[in-house]
């Protein structure tokens, strides 16, 4: 009969480096999963995973974010929550290696992440110091408490020290660890479900919008090309792009949130959204665009946007004469500074907008209230989710992109984009429709000319603009024969400015360049 030699019951648990790993990442799952889940439970309370993202952003050097658009697009914020964890689940990964030498380590590991991501709570100004703690300390609790018993279901008690762990302990152990994995992502799409849905106790949009004191006019006789394939004139809300650093929308307390008017003016305004509604409400069809955007890319719409002029505040808090700078804060901190010739000059309709194609602003749009200003890039001028505008000197601030690298005016640059037919596309020989749309917002389009190959250039139709504001449709008939071709097309604005010919990236201020389409007809 053989001997079975024990080990000590007091030997420390040291399991093989692999099964260690899986425990550490497996315990950083699981705090990821419970921070997610309190975070959406409680009111006031910051996602680690997002006040990590944030700070990431905060700190990007000049060029990322071009980079980042290039590659994602409207992925990107998805891509970077993804990041946030991938990246917190290796560190974990690696916690539960030092753990086999020296469990304090890695506990003080756990507590240092937990600390990083208190801090990076703590960034966000809608946060509550005290819930962000609670989540911060449970979510270090958490890892800590199921790394130890990972660990201990994985220690190899018996044997000598260079046994295996027995097959059925190592199925045991994975299957377990699993079902936790499972359990922490549930957990975590449910926390970040009710956090992006009700993130600080934000009231629903109900109630009737007042009717507009100045509705937009109706749509002219023309204003819509009946081409297949065409942008539609009027981009519906869903389908509006989205470019902005939120990584999750912000929701104030419409109860407590007050768009505060201050600096550089005789008499400084909080408004509530109540008291927004009651001030006349005008209607203006506004093209904006995002300076990221490519020559042909989607990252530009037009809406019918309501709300408040914005000349309109301003002229009831009495601004300085020396102001020459309007500065938006959004409710997470965001800035965006434009020259204040854009709201005060007379002829101008910059709106603190609050309603989106009829409808109280989308979350993913700013609500309860953006600025739109027309002729400005977004990245200078559109700040959603507003909470605070300010009046101060071109000289005295930089807004967010600023001292990223971007330029500090952005005026929307005279575009143009084919929409149909599109790169690659086989068509048949006969007479062809190349259509699309082109904008110079505030300056308006005054013709749109279509070139085949290196052949000469020809004026396309347009539809009737709705204003200058916004951009217009055109259509060319073309007159297809078979081969390969390349089609371009340019836009004159109605000041007689030719669309530049470039090519140039977006960074600092915007992408030149005619639009090109290869195609191949027979």
């Amino acid at each position: 009969m053989s001997e079975r030699t024990w080990q000590p019951m007091d030997r420390p648990a040291t399991p093989s480096r692999g099964l260690a790993a899986i425990a550490g990442a497996v315990a950083g799952a699981a705090a990821l999963g419970a921070a997610e889940l309190l975070a959406g439970i409680l009111p006031g309370a910051a996602s680690p995973v997002v006040a990590i993202g944030d700070l990431v952003i905060s700190l990007q050097p000049p060029g990322a974010k071009q980079l980042v658009v290039d590659l994602l697009g409207t992925a990107d914020k998805l891509a970077l929550n993804l990041l946030v964890v991938a990246v917190a689940l290796g560190i974990a990964a690696g916690l539960g290696v030092l753990a086999r030498r020296s469990f304090d380590l890695a506990r003080i590991g756990f507590a240092a992440f937990g600390i990083l991501a208190l801090g990076a709570s703590l960034r966000d100004p809608l946060a509550s110091p005290l819930t962000s703690l609670i989540v911060a300390a449970l979510a270090v609790l958490v890892a800590i408490v199921v790394l130890r018993r990972l660990l201990a279901a994985a220690a190899r008690r018996l044997g000598p020290p260079a046994a295996e762990m027995p097959a059925w302990g190592r199925r045991k152990f994975l299957i377990g660890s699993g079902a936790l994995v499972a359990a922490s992502v549930a957990g975590g799409v449910l926390g970040r479900t009710l956090l992006e849905r009700g993130r600080l106790g934000a009231v629903p949009q109900t109630g009737a919008l007042p009717s507009p004191a100045e509705p937009a006019p109706p749509l002219p006789d023309g204003a819509e090309l009946e081409v297949n394939g065409i942008t539609p004139l009027v981009t519906p809300n869903e389908r509006f792009y989205r470019i902005d650093t939120a990584l999750i929308i912000p929701r104030p307390e419409l109860a407590k949130w007050r768009l505060r008017i201050h600096g550089m003016v005789e008499n400084e305004l909080e408004l509530t959204y109540d008291e927004l509604l009651e001030e006349p409400i005008i209607e203006r069809y506004v093209t904006i665009a995002c300076v990221s955007n490519e020559v042909g890319g989607d990252l530009v719409g037009n809406a019918r946007w309501g709300g408040v002029s914005l000349r309109r505040l301003l002229d009831r808090a009495g601004v300085d004469p020396a102001a020459t700078q309007i500065v938006g804060r959004a409710v997470d901190g965001f800035t965006a500074g434009f020259p204040a010739v854009h709201a005060l000059t007379e002829g101008t309709e910059s709106l603190v907008a609050l309603t989106m194609n009829g409808e109280p602003l989308p979350p993913d749009h700013g609500f309860p209230a953006r600025l739109i200003v027309p002729g400005l890039f977004g990245y200078v001028s559109a700040t959603k989710w507003l909470g605070e505008i300010e009046l101060t000197t071109w000289e005295a601030f930089d807004a967010y992109w600023v001292p990223l690298g971007w330029a500090k005016e952005g005026p929307i640059l005279t575009q143009s984009r084919i929409d149909t037919p599109r790169r690659g596309d086989r068509l048949p020989a006969g007479t062809i429709p190349v259509a699309g749309v082109a904008w110079a917002p505030d300056r308006g389009i005054g013709a749109v000319q279509v070139q085949v190959d290196d052949g000469p250039w020809s004026y396309a139709e347009l539809s009737t603009p709705i204003s200058d504001a916004t951009w217009v449709q055109f259509v060319y008939q073309w007159n297809a024969t078979p081969g390969d071709h390349t089609l371009r097309v340019r836009a004159t604005d109605g000041h007689g400015e030719v669309q530049e010919e470039g090519p140039t990236r977006p960074a600092p201020d915007g992408a030149r360049g005619y639009h090109t389409v290869e195609v191949s007809v027979g």
